[in-house]
């Protein structure tokens, strides 16, 4: 009997020790956090435990508390929220931002509180790209910003031109926490088509493509004659098809010359028909944008002969190599 009295009795012990071992290692997991609002989210406990009876808060706000098989609900989450009363999972449907807290369970059977934090986000919606200006751009004179906007909660936004990603460097700024994109002295290869994605950790949506309208050249100015580059001499009674193009946005304008003087018509082609010796000389293509305001030219000198000197010349190599053929017979 002297020995008893000092023991804790078994049945007590046991008891003490599984309430504290249920308050150190039983988690609450939350069926998906963040979670997006608008979803169902269970807050399970782990390892599962029997619950007698228990209260559920978030915040310092009253969620519900269950005794046996019953459970009363307060007015905050009426209607929204439920527990198993043999588990204490608690359940909590339409879920908001408001929802977001630190979630607390608390039970007398056996003794434990467990707490969780649970991130709300709403998702991202009403996505909208804009430009401030989209066709009225210069190469290397204009600028133009373009403007993400979108609701949702903590939103990243990120840019892509075609399928590259646009990240800020010389010339391309990014502000306003990355939802507007500013290029400054745009260039030809800026004109997209560009696309805003806007994210967080439960979505993310992508705006439809807008393309900018970019004026730039004239430049590259090609020059061919009969679709050749570099055959520059023809026949007497040739037909002559002068061909010119450019790099350029509008597409350039052309005006040709012969020796200097300006020809009639503006077409990026010029035709000589039978063409005769007096038409040989400097022909030169210029290539305007009227947008731009630049030009750019090229010029060729077109030789226009009977042929006669090269078949005299290759008539008389041909006579001096028989002469000598039949010199050697002969002596």
């Amino acid at each position: 009997m002297g020995e008893t009295r000092g023991r804790v009795p078994h049945v007590l012990l046991l008891a003490l020790i599984q309430g504290v071992l249920s308050s150190s290692t039983v988690e609450v997991l939350p069926s998906e956090n963040p979670a997006c609002a608008g979803n169902m989210v269970t807050l399970t406990l782990s390892p599962a435990t029997q619950l007698q009876s228990g209260s559920w808060a978030v915040g310092g706000t009253q969620i519900l508390t269950w005794s046996g098989g019953q459970q009363a609900v307060f007015p905050s989450h009426n209607g929204r929220a439920s527990v198993n009363v043999s588990t204490g999972t608690l359940t909590l449907t339409s879920i908001t931002v408001a929802d977001s807290g630190v979630f607390v369970v608390q039970s007398t059977s056996p003794q434990l509180t467990a707490t969780s934090t649970l991130t709300v986000l709403e998702p991202v919606s009403a996505l909208r790209l804009v430009a401030n200006n989209t066709g009225n751009l210069v190469e290397f004179k204009s600028s133009v910003s373009l403007f993400c906007s979108s609701s949702g909660s903590s939103l990243s936004y990120r840019w892509l031109n075609g399928n590259s990603e646009v990240t800020a460097s010389d010339g391309i700024q990014l502000g306003d926490g990355n939802s507007t994109l500013t290029i400054v002295n745009v260039t030809r290869y800026n004109d997209g088509p560009f696309r805003c994605n806007a994210f967080n950790a439960v979505s993310n949506g992508t705006t439809e493509p807008l393309h900018l309208n970019i004026s730039y050249g004239p430049d590259g100015v090609s020059f061919t004659v009969n679709r050749l580059n570099t055959t520059t001499s023809f026949l007497i009674g040739s037909t002559l098809t002068m061909s010119c193009s450019a790099q350029s946005n509008p597409q350039a304008e052309f005006q040709w010359a012969f020796n200097g003087k300006h020809l009639n018509g503006t077409s990026p082609d010029l035709k000589l028909y039978s063409a005769v010796e007096s038409q040989s000389g400097l022909y030169s293509c210029l290539a305007f944008n009227n947008r731009t305001m630049s030009n750019s030219n090229v010029t060729r000198q077109i030789t226009i002969s009977s042929g006669s000197v090269s078949v005299q010349l290759g008539v008389s190599v041909w006579l001096v190599l028989l002469l000598s053929s039949l010199a050697g017979v002969l002596f």
